[in-house]
């Protein structure tokens, strides 16, 4: 067993393969060997100073899981630097701006929610086992507006147990406990 593992140490060292660098000087290798009768790739990084993993750029760290199957090239991470300096300084921007339209009080106020509410009556009655009017009994039915009375009705005086109207002829129902 000792040979075994002294064995595949020094070929681990005699057959990896530089694969890049990064801007912290964390040196990136590659070795292909044979697993099972399968051949792996192992990926790893070997770090400059201290070993901190927060120091290793998002792309390297797809290569080493194998999300990427190519290494990032020193081209694509100055490139990807450069766009993340680019977004840095975007937000800083939009930053600033929102700052001083809040301070001048131009910022608009934006609403956000429906306009109108939906007719709960028509809604109801699409479930005739939970209608209130039919728990009630004909002889107890409100004597309020009809859905076809609704727009039509402006007595404030009169106040179903159901919401009535949509909009601006919207009016709330009574509460009533349950019984």
């Amino acid at each position: 067993m000792a040979k075994r593992l002294m064995a595949r140490m020094m070929g681990m060292f005699r057959s990896r393969t530089q694969v890049g660098v990064d801007r912290a000087g964390n040196n990136y290798f590659s070795l292909v060997e044979e697993v099972d009768g399968a051949m792996k790739e192992k990926r790893w990084v070997e770090f400059k100073g201290d070993r901190d993993p927060t120091t290793v750029p998002v792309e390297w760290i797809c290569w080493l899981n194998g999300q990427r199957k190519k290494a990032p090239t020193p081209e694509e991470l100055a490139e990807l630097e450069a766009r993340r300096e680019r977004v840095r300084q975007n937000v800083e921007l939009l930053k600033k701006k929102e700052e001083e339209e809040r301070r001048a009080g131009v910022r608009p106020v934006k609403k956000i929610g429906k306009t109108e509410s939906p007719n709960l009556r028509s809604f109801t009655q699409q479930f005739p086992g939970t209608s209130v009017d039919q728990k009630k009994g004909p002889e107890s039915k409100p004597n309020g507006p009809t859905d076809a009375e609704d727009a039509t009705t402006d007595n404030d005086s009169f106040r179903s147990t159901e919401p009535i109207g949509t909009g601006a002829s919207f009016k709330p129902g009574t509460w009533l406990p349950p019984s």
